[in-house]
């Protein structure tokens, strides 16, 4: 969870503290999340908002330098349920950000993905998506930030549709 800084004093690092921390936030419209669910269970979601909603990224010092102007919005974190992992939960996650995001009025979006140039890795490191992912998405290159990863954007306008061939998520 990635909390503004006054509210890190509330973050009891608790599993009950923080899921309530959250629920409140969402409630208070001062969290926002697009999730995918399988049923009545959510198995991923996509967690987006304002800089100053989620002022937290990683590398802040080198993307600062870099920065000529703040994005509207961020997408800072993905979750997908180990179960559901490498079956595209992640990218559905993305199109109903993107489209909650275009819903608000749009704007440009920054993401921070993992830059993995092909290499096999761990699906539960891959908390901010893949490089590939959001190209696939539309999203353009801007620069890189620390060593594995790099900064991209997108219009915030444009509703994705579904990629072809992309197919239900079937169950486990």
């Amino acid at each position: 969870m990635h909390l503004v800084p006054h509210l890190q004093a509330e973050k009891s690092h608790t599993v009950d503290g923080n899921r309530a921390l959250k629920e409140q936030l969402v409630r208070e419209g001062k969290a926002h999340a697009a999730l995918v669910f399988d049923g009545d269970v959510a198995v991923g979601w996509c967690e987006y908002g304002t800089p100053e909603e989620l002022p937290n990224i990683y590398h802040r010092k080198e993307y600062e330098e870099g920065l000529d102007r703040p994005p509207a919005y961020r997408l800072t974190c993905f979750f997908v349920d180990k179960r559901y992992r490498r079956r595209g939960v992640a990218e559905v996650a993305l199109r109903g950000a993107l489209g909650l995001i275009a819903e608000a009025g749009g704007g440009v979006v920054e993401v921070y993905p993992h830059d993995i140039e092909g290499k096999k890795t761990s699906a539960s490191f891959l908390y901010n998506g893949t490089r590939t992912m959001f190209e696939r998405a539309g999203f353009a290159f801007d620069r890189a930030k620390g060593k594995k990863n790099c900064v991209m954007s997108h219009d915030g306008r444009t509703r994705l549709t579904r990629r072809r061939g992309f197919e239900p998520i079937p169950p486990c």
